[in-house]
């Protein structure tokens, strides 16, 4: 069966940002009275705050300190990290040639809306043109593995789900996009290893890895 769209994750996977969103995190909670380790974060990235905060400090998101800590997370990561972030290699040409087969994209990320877009100009200032749909942790009320953006991504485009593949780096995201019927394509640039992947149809280092074995890709071959 051969795609015919795709759905994208940012963080880890076009952008290398989930150590910075960790670090973010770890020192937003210092800064009210939680001591959390990097080490303990990390493995979180992905999620969205909904997930992190009751996970690393039994707070709701919603609860006036979760609140406080969420907006402090993003003013560091915003002021502090973005200004450092670098797109991985491919990324461009990788979005170039989806487009010239023909493919329909959009992104389904954890990230705000905010932030979304400076993820975005990291990686060109069109980059967001690419894109037929781009949704954000605010549109939904669950953030991955839940599949609220995924499904919301489709609803929106009117992707079919069998004819269409998810790009991301995480456990987080092959749970989401396997709930909503689509299959995933993982990056292991986001640090997650080939078990942590197992789940996805294919596994390459980053999106230049990819593009270097293209024609024996999935993108290709298609859909078994």
């Amino acid at each position: 069966m051969q795609i015919q769209s795709a759905i994208f994750d940012i963080d880890g996977t076009l952008v290398d940002t989930n150590d910075a969103h960790a670090h973010a995190w770890v020192r937003a909670l210092a800064a009210y009275g939680y001591k959390v380790p990097f080490e303990k974060v990390r493995p979180l990235i992905g999620m969205g705050g909904d997930k992190v905060l009751p996970e690393v400090a039994g707070i709701s998101k919603e609860s006036e300190e979760g609140q406080k800590i969420s907006a402090r997370r993003k003013q560091i990561f915003l002021q502090e990290y973005i200004p450092h972030a670098h797109a991985f290699p491919g990324v461009v040409e990788l979005l170039t040639r989806l487009r010239k087969q023909g493919l329909r994209l959009a992104v389904a990320t954890s990230a705000e809306q905010d932030e979304l877009q400076k993820l975005l100009a990291v990686i060109d200032p069109h980059a967001g043109d690419f894109f037929e749909q781009i949704s954000s942790s605010k549109e939904v009320q669950q953030s991955k593995p839940d599949p609220d953006v995924i499904q919301a991504t489709l609803q929106r485009t009117g992707f079919g789900p069998a004819r269409t593949i998810m790009f991301g780096d995480t456990a987080y995201d092959i749970e989401a996009a396997g709930k909503a019927g689509v299959k995933t394509i993982a990056f292991r640039c986001g640090g997650w290893s080939d078990k942590d992947l197992r789940g996805a149809l294919a596994i390459y280092d980053d999106p230049a890895d990819l593009l270097q074995h293209y024609e024996e890709s999935p993108l290709v071959r298609g859909i078994e």
